[in-house]
């Protein structure tokens, strides 16, 4: 395996971000992909889309594959096509790589480094950030966890769909950097949201403003993609406000569990609450502003 060649993988959950991944997987990177979706209509469509095939069990799926990639909800989604008669693990081959996209827990990526060990295979935990038009473009970002020699052998295949890959530590620590990443990521819309609003009340010209601070210490990504949107109370792409909020009921969890001190990111996260009851569970995260103008 590696060395860019073309490879047996798998992949399992074609959401809005699996589904583009799995097909840079056959396109670009030029695997032969199997895929497996819990609405297998969702499988059919991409096979008829891609080059691939589609498998009815998560088993299936993983039977032969020298790498299969998960990417579904939360733990418990992770969990339910893992394990059973049915899961992954029932079909894992010797020294095959299990490789998780989702945004879970690093408990759960140690938990599923230990059972795919006992197994006799190899486990990464390898959350992503860019979003559903980072998977699309195939630029992600992704934050690794695991074994070295295990992370060089996937590394030319995640080259697929992305454009920065770094292995962040032993297993655990993808999952652990991710909780880093939406921690910056909460405080900064917040602070875009009240920049934003308190320029609204000031009278000024938004647009002008942004074009010139943005090139200063206050630009960043978000102020670069989402001003002109929140500005105009378009809150309709990107990132869900629900999906923000299981994140960052992680990352204080994990807080809970270490120590560390998260007051901002706490905050940030009822007031996304606050969206939720304004109607904006699937609002992208950007309509913290949302709340400052109604």
């Amino acid at each position: 395996m590696g060395g860019g060649k073309s490879m047996k993988v798998a992949f399992v959950g074609l959401g809005v971000m699996g589904y583009p991944m799995a097909g840079h997987l056959a396109g670009k990177g030029g695997h032969d992909v199997a895929v497996y979706n819990r609405t297998a209509a969702k499988a059919q469509s991409w096979a008829s889309e891609h080059r691939g095939r589609v498998a009815h069990s998560p088993r299936e799926a993983a039977m032969q594959a020298d790498v299969v990639f998960m990417c579904v909800g939360n733990d418990d989604d992770v969990r339910g096509v893992v394990y059973g008669d049915d899961g992954i693990l029932a079909g894992l081959s010797p020294q095959a790589i299990l490789v998780d996209h989702t945004t879970a827990s690093a408990t759960l990526a140690r938990e599923l480094d230990e059972a795919v060990t006992a197994k006799n295979g190899r486990f990464l935990d390898a959350p992503v950030s860019g979003g559903q038009a980072g998977a699309q473009n195939g630029v992600l970002t992704v934050m690794v966890g695991g074994g070295a020699d295990t992370f060089e052998t996937v590394r030319p295949v995640l080259d697929s769909y992305a454009r920065m890959v770094g292995l962040m530590g032993p297993a655990g620590s993808g999952q652990l950097a991710k909780m880093m990443n939406q921690i910056c990521i909460a405080g900064l819309v917040e602070g875009l949201a009240e920049a934003l609003h308190f320029g609204q009340q000031a009278g000024l010209d938004l647009g002008n403003v942004v074009d010139v601070i943005s090139k200063g210490a206050a630009g960043s990504w978000q102020m670069e993609n989402r001003h002109k949107s929140m500005a105009e109370g378009r809150y309709d792409f990107g990132f869900a406000v629900e999906w923000m909020r299981k994140d960052l009921g992680i990352c204080l969890e994990e807080a809970r569990r270490n120590g560390a001190k998260l007051p901002v990111t706490a905050l940030v996260d009822q007031f996304y609450a606050e969206v939720e009851t304004m109607g904006g569970r699937r609002w992208d995260t950007s309509s913290l502003l949302a709340r400052l103008t109604r």
